[in-house]
C-alpha cells in the first residue's frame, strides 16, 4: 500500500464507522418494532372508537350548539375574531381551522360526518397516516368554533392522541396488519403521553383540594361529579373505609405507576394492566365522556405482543403472523426519520408541560403551549364539590307569574333534574350542553354565554335547541316566561319508599323570570348580534 494511501483510509474510517452504527441502530428501532404489531391493532381500533364518539357527538350537536341559528353562532365569532386578528389567514395561523375560510351549517355537517365516516373506518381496521391526518385535521377545525362547548382537557388530549395515532401507521398502506413495523419511537411517545396524564391529574390532586390529602375526597365525588350514573349512588353510600381507600389506591396509580412505564417488560405490563383498569372503574362509576376511554389508549403501549398473543383470539394473531411471513418485514427509512424528527420536536416541546409539573408555583390544568396541541398539560378534578347545586330551567304559560303560577321543568338528556329518573350511563358519547350545565357559578372568562340565548330560544320553542334536551313541557305553544331556579341534589337512599334516586331542597333563584319581552334579554341578544333578521 502506497504512503498516500493511508491518509485517505483513516479519512474514510470515521463516515464508515458512523454508517455502520447508524445501520445497527436501524436494525435495533426495527426489531423492537417487531415487538408491537398487535399493540398497533389494539390502539388503532380502540383510536378509532373515541374519534367515532368525539365525531359523532358532534355531528349530532353542532347545529344547534354553534349552527348559524346555534346557541353560540360559529359565523358570528369566526368574523368577530378575524376581525380581531386582522383578516381569516391571520387568525388561520393563531388558530388553525377550516372554518376561517368557510362558515356555515353545510361546512359543519360535512366536517362533522366526515370525521365519523373515517373513524368508523379506522375502528373497523382500515388506518392509515392519511386518514389518521385528515381526523386531526377536521377535529383541529372544530376546536375554535366549539367556543366553550370545546373548552376541556379531552379536547385537547385528543389531538395528541391522534396525531401520535397518525405517525404510527404507514402512510398509504390502510390494512389491519401492515408490513412495516410500527415505529417503536412512537410507542414511546405515547408512553410519554400516558405519563404526563396520570402524574398531572396525581400531582394537581395533592396540590389542589384537601380532601384528596385527608382521604375524603370520595365521600362527595360520587354525588357531585358532572353526570353521575346509576352505580354512583351505590358507591356513594359505601363505608368510608372503601372511599379512602379508593383514593389511596388513586394516588397510587397516578402518582407512582406511571414511572414504571419506562421499566422493563414485566414492570411495564404490570403498569400498563393497572391504569388500564383505572380507566376502566372510572368508566364503570362515572359519565365522563370520552376522557377515560382516550385515556386507555397511550396506556395500551406499555403493552407489547407478549401480552396480546395471550388474550387475543388465535385467529387475530394467526393473521399478524400469516400478513409477516407472507409478504416479510420491511423497512422505511423515510419514516424513520419522520418518526426521530418528530421526537426531536416533542422533546423540545414538552419543556413547558415538564417545568408546569414539577416546578410551576401554580400547576395548570388542561393546558396547550404551543397551536397545534401536539404537547400538553394536563389534571383533572383539581377540587372536589362538597355539594350538588344544579340549574333547573322552569317555564310558565300564564301572562303574569306570581305566587300560584304553575312553573314546569325542562329535563335534560342527562343531568339530574327530576328526583324520580334513574341517571342514565352515556360514555364514551357526550352531551355537550348538559356538560356545560354542571358550571352554574363559574366567573371565568367565556363560561355560561350560552345561558341567555337558551333562555331566549326556550321561549320561542326553538326546535334545535329542544333537541339538546330530553323533554319540552311546552309542545304546544311556548312558554311566556322562563325562570332559572336553584336547587341542592343529594343521593337518596337506595331502596326508599318512593324510589326516588335523588332528593333536592330549593335554595333559590337564579335568574328572575323573563319573557321575550324582557328588555335586558332582548339587549344581551341584541348586544350579541344574536337577533338574525
Amino acid at each position: 500500500m502506497s504512503e498516500e494511501a493511508i491518509p485517505l483510509t483513516a479519512d474514510l474510517a470515521a463516515p464508515v464507522a458512523i454508517e455502520s452504527r447508524w445501520r445497527r441502530f436501524e436494525s435495533w428501532l426495527e426489531r423492537a418494532g417487531e415487538n408491537y404489531r398487535l399493540t398497533r391493532f389494539v390502539l388503532l381500533r380502540f383510536t378509532g372508537l373515541v374519534w367515532f364518539a368525539a365525531f359523532l357527538s358532534a355531528a349530532q350537536q353542532f347545529i344547534p350548539l354553534v349552527g348559524h341559528e346555534g346557541l353560540l353562532p360559529a359565523d358570528l365569532w369566526i368574523t368577530k375574531v378575524a376581525e380581531h386578528f386582522g383578516s381569516p389567514s391571520a387568525a388561520f395561523w393563531e388558530m388553525p381551522s377550516l372554518f376561517w375560510f368557510r362558515c356555515d351549517d353545510a361546512m359543519i355537517m360535512a366536517v362533522t360526518w366526515t370525521g365519523v365516516v373515517i373513524s368508523a373506518l379506522v375502528m373497523c381496521g382500515f388506518a392509515n397516516s392519511l386518514m389518521m391526518l385528515a381526523l386531526w385535521a377536521l377535529y383541529m377545525s372544530l376546536l375554535p368554533i366549539g367556543q366553550e362547548w370545546f373548552s376541556y382537557g379531552w379536547d385537547i388530549q385528543i389531538l395528541e392522541t391522534g396525531f401520535l395515532g397518525a405517525l404510527l401507521c404507514p402512510i398509504l398502506d390502510p390494512r389491519p396488519f401492515p408490513r412495516r413495523a410500527p415505529p417503536v419511537v412512537i410507542i414511546w411517545l405515547y408512553r410519554w403521553l400516558i405519563f404526563r396524564i396520570m402524574l398531572g391529574a396525581g400531582l394537581i390532586k395533592i396540590r389542589g383540594d384537601a380532601c384528596w390529602r385527608d382521604l375524603t375526597a370520595l365521600y362527595y365525588h360520587y354525588e357531585t361529579q358532572p353526570i353521575p350514573n346509576p352505580l354512583s349512588r351505590w358507591l356513594h353510600f359505601a363505608p368510608k373505609w372503601f372511599h379512602q381507600a379508593g383514593v389511596l389506591s388513586n394516588h397510587f396509580v397516578e402518582l407512582v405507576v406511571p414511572w414504571f412505564s419506562f421499566y422493563g417488560r414485566w414492570a411495564r405490563h404490570i403498569a400498563g394492566v393497572l391504569m388500564i383498569g383505572f380507566m376502566v372503574t372510572l368508566i364503570i362509576t362515572g359519565n365522563l365522556s370520552f376522557l377515560n376511554w382516550l385515556t386507555i389508549i397511550p396506556a395500551l403501549a406499555c403493552l407489547d405482543d407478549s401480552f396480546w398473543r395471550k388474550v387475543l383470539p388465535r385467529r387475530l394473531v394467526a393473521w399478524s403472523d400469516k400478513a409477516v411471513s407472507r409478504e416479510g418485514k420491511r423497512r422505511s427509512r423515510t419514516q424513520l426519520a419522520i418518526t426521530l424528527l418528530y421526537a426531536g420536536v416533542v422533546l423540545w416541546l414538552s419543556a413547558e408541560p415538564v417545568k408546569n409539573l414539577f416546578f410551576a408555583e401554580q400547576q395548570a390544568m388542561n393546558s396547550s403551549f404551543d397551536k397545534l396541541h401536539l404537547v400538553n398539560t394536563y389534571g383533572a378534578f383539581g377540587s372536589i364539590d362538597r355539594e350538588r347545586y344544579e340549574l333547573v330551567f322552569e317555564g310558565t304559560t300564564d301572562n303574569v307569574p306570581g305566587m300560584f303560577s304553575e312553573w314546569k321543568e325542562y329535563e335534560f338528556k342527562a343531568k339530574p333534574t327530576d328526583p324520580m329518573r334513574r341517571p342514565v350511563i352515556i360514555t364514551p358519547y357526550h352531551y355537550r350542553l348538559d356538560w356545560a350545565a354542571w358550571f352554574p357559578w363559574s366567573r371565568l372568562p367565556g363560561r355560561n354565554q350560552w345561558v341567555p340565548h337558551f333562555l331566549w330560544k326556550l321561549l320561542h320553542n326553538d326546535p334545535g335547541t329542544l333537541s339538546l334536551i330530553e323533554r319540552n313541557p311546552f309542545p304546544d305553544e311556548p312558554p311566556r316566561w322562563i325562570r332559572v331556579s336553584v336547587y341542592r341534589y343529594h343521593f337518596a337512599e337506595p331502596g326508599n319508599a318512593e324510589g326516588a334516586w335523588w332528593t333536592r331542597e330549593n335554595v333559590g333563584l337564579h335568574i328572575k323570570p323573563l319573557s321575550k319581552d324582557s328588555r335586558q334579554l332582548t339587549e344581551i341578544m341584541q348586544s350579541s348580534g344574536w337577533l338574525r333578521d
